[in-house]
């Protein structure tokens, strides 16, 4: 994603902010497990805290990874309060599926598959592989920015993501096999 100014030590403006990032933030809480109904409040949320703290960032030349660095602190704590409700009888329910914004039906029906085979494959991977390989391979973050959000060394970073696209590549074919078989 290209910088939003020629100056990397220079915070851009906020409205420039949320515009650039508004889709990755969206993505990012999808991927960290936000239901897709309450996906709209929490990105705002995400943003009031970005709003919040983006003049005072140390480092404006990392502002990607410290977004997705909000994005991934507010997700957890969104699921520890999730689990706390259920727990306590007060939600529930279920979540509907991710709604693609394409017009036809059978294109939301393919998004929709896609995303459920992703998200599938994902889930297949440990944690630590997941991280480092959805923020490289879905977020389009390099591997140092990924290692730097994630507070792990670089060369780990490098070997969790060998690892996992490895992993991923396995479990990709093994549903092709048995795909193959139902036909």
């Amino acid at each position: 994603m290209p910088s939003l100014h020629a100056d990397p030590t220079i915070v851009a403006p906020f409205h420039e902010v949320y515009r650039q990032y508004f889709d990755f933030v969206w993505s990012s809480a999808r991927r960290f497990g936000v239901p897709p109904d309450a996906i709209d409040d929490f990105v705002q949320e995400v943003f009031i805290v970005v709003h919040a703290k983006l003049a005072g960032l140390e480092r404006p030349e990392a502002l990607r990874s410290w977004i997705y660095g909000v994005v991934r602190r507010m997700a957890s704590e969104y699921r520890r309060a999730q689990r706390t409700r259920v727990a306590a009888g007060i939600l529930v329910g279920s979540y509907g599926e991710t709604v693609s914004p394409q017009p036809t039906p059978l294109e939301q029906l393919n998004t929709n598959a896609d995303l459920a085979l992703l998200v599938s494959l994902l889930d297949e991977l440990d944690e630590p592989k997941r991280e480092v390989f959805a923020l490289v391979e879905v977020d389009e973050l390099t591997v140092p920015e990924a290692a730097e959000v994630l507070e792990i060394p670089l060369n780990t970073a490098y070997s969790r993501l060998r690892a996992a696209r490895h992993a991923f590549e396995l479990a990709l074919a093994r549903r092709r096999e048995r795909s193959k078989g139902r036909d």
